[in-house]
């Protein structure tokens, strides 16, 4: 594929991966700080930790996976499910993890074989940054849609993402 290609087909996923990150911030927007480390399902996880777990993916995929690297967290892992940190720090870090895969996404071909390994199968599945940005669309979409729910449950609001 020639630049031009790649610049092209590296626009559409950024626009994709961008708007599901968008409907996970809209559908959060305006809940307190109650209502954000509430578990309203069985499994016990709070909307969030949700957004902790969509920033550890952030870092895991475009750095982690892709560059075998990733600067040390600020924090010691959180237990599943939960977050002890305020949302303005889960927040901050999500934001913080989206503006790094934005910045590496954007100076790296799509073509580019990944240095680190997400472990099988998922992991042989993973061949360039193409299929990570793939992933993680996938997967904030996935997660975009449990929060909706979680937002129908905590408050009745619907319909609540850009799109």
């Amino acid at each position: 594929m020639d630049d031009s290609g790649d610049d092209a087909e590296k626009v559409a996923l950024s626009m994709f991966l961008d708007a599901q990150r968008g409907a996970v911030l809209a559908i959060l927007d305006g809940l307190d700080a109650g209502a954000l480390t509430t578990a309203v399902l069985p499994s016990g996880w709070t909307p969030l930790a949700m957004v902790e777990h969509l920033g550890y993916a952030e870092r895991h995929w475009f750095q982690e996976v892709l560059l075998g690297r990733a600067d040390p967290l600020p924090w010691s892992d959180p237990p599943p499910f939960t977050t002890p940190r305020s949302p303005a720090e889960v927040f901050a870090f999500y934001r913080d993890q989206c503006e790094r895969s934005n910045t590496i996404l954007a100076a790296t071909p799509l073509s580019t074989a990944p240095v680190g390994r997400h472990p099988d199968p998922l992991g042989a599945e993973t061949t360039d940054l193409r299929r990570i940005v793939l992933h993680v669309i996938e997967e904030t979409a996935r997660h975009a849609g449990h929060l909706d729910a979680v937002r129908e449950l905590l408050d009745g609001r619907t319909g609540l993402g850009p799109r």
